[in-house]
């Protein structure tokens, strides 16, 4: 007679490597997620912004600021998000259709200017002569 795998103590017994993985894992992408100004307004439009368990989740969530967790972080706007996530006033402001655009605006021109340093060139000088158009005597 076969014994149910359900009842062994492999299959009842989790690994905790693998669930503190899987909860970082979760989490990392949850928190990435917010740093679309889309899924925000989609959150706020469904009062899930309101619920006070929500809203609790997000200020446990401030750890991934920390250096050991913010490294693993591909969007920073997630982080500047999650500040922003933890006033009531951003949270209600994020219902309405101008706010999501004008977050949207910001972050794209914050995307597309922030390299451009004033008064530093990002581009690199040529050093052979051929390319500067000086000629050796």
């Amino acid at each position: 007679m076969a014994s149910d795998p359900a009842q062994s103590p492999q299959a009842t017994t989790e690994d905790p490597r693998a669930a503190n993985r899987d909860k970082f894992e979760l989490e990392l992408e949850f928190v990435q997620s917010l740093a679309n100004p889309y899924y925000l307004h989609s959150l706020a439009q469904q009062n899930i912004l309101d619920q006070p368990a929500f809203i609790n989740y997000l200020e446990y969530l401030v750890y991934w600021k920390e250096k050991d967790y913010a490294r693993f972080i591909h969007y920073p706007h997630a982080l500047h998000h999650l500040d922003l996530l933890q006033h009531a006033q951003f949270r209600s402001e994020m219902k309405k259709d101008e706010w999501r655009e004008y977050l949207n605006q910001k972050q794209y021109d914050h995307w597309r200017t922030w390299r451009d340093y004033p008064g530093i060139s990002t581009s690199v000088a040529p050093t052979d002569p051929q390319e500067t158009g000086v000629q050796s005597q």
